[in-house]
């Protein structure tokens, strides 16, 4: 597959791309499902601190959908350069990532695993001057939302479920149709770094988010609130991160140790740091 039909990474993402100088010649490469982000840094001096030998590695904390398409096609581009190297280890926040995975021959079912879960919560800044208190709110005409996109987030799957839940499909098509054609329903393709910049900017007023995402937001001092949404509507029962070996990739030792790692006392300490629940 040439470079022009790769999928695109866009080019603010610089941070999602933690070690590319060293990309090629890493020892491990890891894509993360993207909403990991905070933890990454912690994840990553830890499992180094247990394989020094295992260096440098390269890491991906982009929306796993988007580094799905990546693995697909061989290779993304970002900023003109074409970024080919596989990876070892791909983790997700949809099953049917793993399915995708597993019917081109690239993992087996066996081998991957639930290692994390999460629920949903809804970002807005400060004070929450719109008032948003539930999830009907996102409904109501002057209430702009930064809406995850379904084509390219795996998190849009939990948040369509629980507009349903909460709704029905009208209040799916309301935000997802009617709103987005009025220009108040605004769609990312990062939503863990755009709807915080949307909401600080003052171009949205809510959005739904990781819960972990707005903790994260709190212990970096950003004026960003969160609005629970009830353990009936934030999905916190069907959410689950997946792990999975990719067979296309060079250092599957490594991976082998990275996954071994993902559920060791080490990790499941840094993920309850930062909001998550190990499974």
């Amino acid at each position: 597959m040439g470079p022009e039909e790769y999928p695109t990474i866009p080019d603010q993402r610089d941070d999602d791309l933690i070690g590319l100088e060293d990309a090629e010649q890493a020892k491990l490469v890891v894509f993360m499902a993207g909403n990991q982000f905070m933890a990454m840094r912690d994840l990553l001096a830890a499992f180094q601190k247990l394989h020094p030998e295992i260096h440098p590695i390269f890491c991906e904390t982009l929306p796993p959908k988007l580094e799905l398409k990546q693995i697909m096609a061989g290779g993304a581009r970002f900023r003109g350069r074409v970024i080919s190297v596989p990876p070892d280890v791909y983790t997700c926040v949809s099953r049917q990532g793993v399915e995708t995975l597993a019917s081109a021959g690239l993992t087996r079912h066996e081998d991957c695993f639930i290692y994390l879960r999460n629920r949903l919560t809804l970002m807005v800044p400060a004070h929450n001057p719109a008032n948003v208190t539930q999830v009907q709110d996102l409904a109501r005409a002057e209430v702009r939302v930064s809406q995850p996109d379904p084509a390219g987030e795996d998190i849009a799957e939990y948040i369509l479920n629980m507009y349903r839940q909460a709704g029905g499909e009208k209040l799916v098509r309301t935000i997802m149709e009617e709103k987005r054609a009025a220009g108040t329903t605004l769609l990312t393709t990062v939503h863990h770094r755009q709807t915080p910049q949307r909401l600080l900017q003052g171009r949205a007023d809510v959005g739904p988010v990781w819960a972990t995402e707005v903790a994260q937001a709190k212990r970096q001092g950003l004026a960003l609130d969160g609005v629970e949404v009830g353990p009936d509507l934030d999905q916190r029962n069907h959410v689950a991160y997946w792990a999975c070996p990719v067979s296309r990739g060079r250092n599957p030792q490594a991976g082998q140790k990275w996954l071994q790692f993902l559920t060791s006392p080490q990790a499941r300490e840094i993920f309850l740091h930062y909001g998550f629940t190990p499974a």
